[in-house]
C-alpha cells in the first residue's frame, strides 16, 4: 500500500478540505464493491488491489459499520492529517488499519 500512500493522502486531504467528512476511510479490496469512489483499480498486469475513497458516514449508511459502533469508532479514529485509515477486505476477513502518513 505504501506506493499509493501519496494518492490516498491527497484524497484524504480533499475529503477534509472540502468538508465532505472528518473521517476519510480507504477501502482496500480485491472484490467488486459499490462503496466510495475508486481511486485505484485492480488490474491483471498492474495493482493487485483496488482502493476506494470513502467516509465513516458512508460506511455507516451502508451498514458496514453498525450505527451503534459509530461513536466508539470515532473515539479510536486517528488524526487523518497524520494517519490514513484503511479498511482492508480480503479472504481472511475485514480489518481497520491506521497507516502513518509520510512526513508526519
Amino acid at each position: 500500500m505504501a506506493p499509493h500512500a501519496v494518492l490516498m493522502g491527497n484524497a484524504a486531504d480533499a475529503i477534509l478540505d472540502q468538508d465532505i467528512s472528518s473521517y476519510p476511510i480507504f477501502v482496500i479490496h480485491q472484490f467488486d464493491l459499490e462503496v466510495g469512489i475508486p481511486i485505484l483499480e485492480r488490474r491483471d498486469k498492474g495493482p493487485k488491489w483496488s482502493i476506494n475513497a470513502s467516509t465513516l458516514e458512508e460506511l455507516a449508511t451502508k451498514k458496514i459499520v453498525e450505527m451503534e459502533k459509530v461513536d466508539s469508532f470515532r473515539q479510536v479514529y486517528k488524526d487523518p492529517r497524520q494517519f490514513l485509515c484503511l479498511f482492508v477486505l480480503s479472504d481472511l476477513g475485514a480489518n481497520f488499519i491506521f497507516l502513518p502518513r509520510d512526513g508526519h
